[in-house]
């Protein structure tokens, strides 16, 4: 899909939008889980340096890459009477 304005969805596009959103947003929070427990066992092995800083970098863009603004997806869909 091309980069609309959530305002011009259809009312069923933004329904699949918050679909999408949500399971996005849930195996996002499985790979950020995973990646800081990876950060966490090398912690504990005391084996600070590079190789537990590129966990830390992935979890942060993940932690960083929304496609829109949640809030704005949930006043459209109470706006719209929708959910």
């Amino acid at each position: 899909m091309s980069q609309q304005k959530l305002s011009a969805l259809t009312d069923q596009e933004l329904l699949q939008e918050a679909k999408k959103i949500k399971s996005t947003s849930i195996t996002n929070a499985f790979f950020i889980g995973f990646l800081l427990a990876i950060v966490f066992y090398s912690l504990v092995n005391n084996s600070w340096g590079f190789v537990t800083l590129i966990p830390l970098y992935f979890a942060y863009k993940l932690i960083n890459n929304s496609k829109y603004d949640n809030t704005e997806l949930e006043n459209l869909l109470k706006e719209r009477n929708l959910k």
